[in-house]
């Protein structure tokens, strides 16, 4: 294929209906930038004149020398029975400095009768109407065919009639969308050739996921003759979400051989984790060709293959997409998910050792712990395996206290620790619960015998009940991670104590800080 696919980025404006996410007017610049350095040809900004926070975002971004990307400002036809130059919504699309705008008008005529409660024509006249207005003032128009395939299959002839007026009008696009998310493949494929034999004007695709087929459905768009695909890093949205970008400009690009504009495509996995990061959600592990699963690997079988030749279990390099391949530990490893986790750690083993460890790992996780997610502590349960190092401090006893002062609980830990010359620090420290007040003071008095522990700071805690039928007597699973600021690491601790699991995934937390800056030695 040789086709150029134009990619339009809505992120800022649908993405932001979805829920628990809130973009500031410096969020969506700093996406903005983003995506423009990726190459992305349009991004839809917000809709000018709905609230105070688009109006600043349009205000600054107008102000910014794009590269690439095409400032877009969404807004929706007039209203029936108000003149075009005097509905406060155009007008307020004619005064963004965008240059770009996409409106959205009802193509379905039961929408059109049931919900705008107008007639047919008078909906054909608003569309036109509203575009030449927008075309008349100096903007450039796309048309948001909403509701359209559920139009479509009600009443082809007026959801034709209805990108006729939108094209009459001054349309330069005219992007088909499945708004309800429930259109299947073949219908989307079929009604696209449709409109494109119709009419002369390019034909772009908007779809929502509610039949978990936006992404499909979007590429079958594209392989009928569409040019545009409308969508969202991460397939962020209202309901059920966007066509996901990610998977759309990889499966374009790579598997389909479309041409886009985007600078480097290795940089798709970055965008996503930023953009997630900016919405304030945890990226989602599971996604396709950005999540953190995948090109995770666990079952031996499965790892042994991999060592020999990637494309066993691989359908790409996961450097194409920034991803990287990940090996899981886990009762299920086998030596070759050892040799190779072992790689990345720059361990060799012989195989007697990997077979020790296999059946330390089987011990292990059978008594609750789990090394999928805690790389740091496997990779010292296997250093201290194999000799290499000891843990340079030993905590010799510990104590918690949790007080009801005036109906607050305040907590307070103290901790007694050995260091390598036999110098013991006793602290106590303050935290907002047990765990909390435990970490300020273990890093408190570690901080004394290795200064590396001042920097480590915890970002992430996760408690898993192991036996819930145990109820309270039962065993936990404790994850943390921490950070110096520069790399992350994720530790794990077991025990039928909470606050006891939790020392032990902190302890290791701190060894392996200290082991990865190399100090060995304490200070007095």
């Amino acid at each position: 294929m040789s086709e150029k696919v134009m990619i339009y980025d809505t992120t800022l404006r649908d993405g932001s209906q979805s829920e628990g996410v809130s973009f500031s007017p410096e969020d969506k610049l700093e996406i903005l930038k983003r995506l423009d350095d990726f190459g992305v040809d349009f991004v839809e900004g917000g809709w000018p004149g709905s609230n105070p926070k688009d109006d600043e975002f349009f205000g600054l971004a107008g102000k910014m020398e794009l590269k690439h990307a095409k400032l877009t400002a969404f807004g929706s036809t007039g209203k029936h029975g108000v003149p075009a130059r005097d509905d406060h919504n155009l007008r307020s699309l004619v005064s963004c400095p965008a240059e770009w705008c996409c409106i959205f008008g009802k193509t379905w005529d039961f929408q059109v009768t049931d919900a705008l409660c107008i007639s047919l024509d008078d909906n054909l006249r608003m569309i036109g109407e509203s575009i030449g207005f927008l075309k008349d003032s100096g903007k450039r128009v796309i048309f948001d065919a909403e509701h359209f395939f559920d139009g479509y299959r009600s009443n082809r002839d007026y959801a034709l009639k209805a990108l006729g007026a939108a094209i009459e009008g001054g349309a330069e696009w005219v992007v088909l969308c499945d708004t309800n998310g429930g259109t299947m493949t073949a219908d989307v494929a079929s009604a696209v050739e449709d409109v494109l034999l119709t009419f002369s004007v390019p034909v772009g695709i908007h779809c929502h996921n509610d039949a978990d087929l936006a992404v499909a459905n979007s590429l079958a768009a594209v392989e009928s003759g569409a040019g545009m695909v409308q969508g969202t890093i991460n397939g962020i949205g209202e309901r059920c979400g966007n066509a996901n970008l990610c998977s759309v400009m990889a499966n374009l690009d790579i598997k389909m051989e479309y041409e886009l504009d985007i600078a480097d495509l290795s940089q798709l996995t970055g965008i996503s984790k930023f953009i997630a990061e900016v919405a304030n959600l945890a990226p989602s592990p599971g996604m396709p060709y950005v999540g953190d699963k995948a090109f995770a690997h666990k079952g031996g079988i499965h790892v042994s293959a991999i060592a020999k030749n990637p494309r066993t279990y691989e359908h790409i390099d996961p450097e194409l997409v920034g991803n990287k391949r990940r090996i899981l530990i886990s009762d299920m490893a086998g030596r070759a998910s050892i040799s190779e986790k072992l790689k990345e750690f720059g361990i060799d083993v012989d195989s007697g050792e990997s077979r020790a460890i296999v059946e330390e790992i089987k011990k292990l996780e059978a008594e609750g712990y789990q090394f999928e997610g805690a790389d740091a502590s496997f990779e010292l349960l296997v250093r201290r395996f194999k000799g290499e190092i000891d843990c340079p401090f030993r905590v010799t006893g510990f104590r918690v206290f949790i007080d009801n002062v005036d109906d607050r609980i305040s907590s307070e830990a103290s901790i007694k620790v050995m260091g390598p010359e036999g110098h013991e620090e006793h602290t106590a420290a303050n935290g907002d619960g047990p765990v909390n007040a435990l970490d300020n003071s273990l890093r408190k008095a570690l901080s004394r015998l290795f200064p590396v522990a001042g920097n480590v700071r915890l970002t992430d805690y996760k408690v898993r009940v192991l036996d819930e039928k145990s109820a309270t007597a039962a065993s936990v699973r404790v994850l943390i991670r921490s950070t110096d600021g520069k790399h992350s690491w994720t530790t794990v601790g077991v025990s039928t104590n909470v606050i006891e699991a939790s020392l032990d995934a902190l302890v290791d937390s701190m060894e392996y800080a200290i082991y990865k800056s190399g100090e060995k030695e304490g200070v007095e």
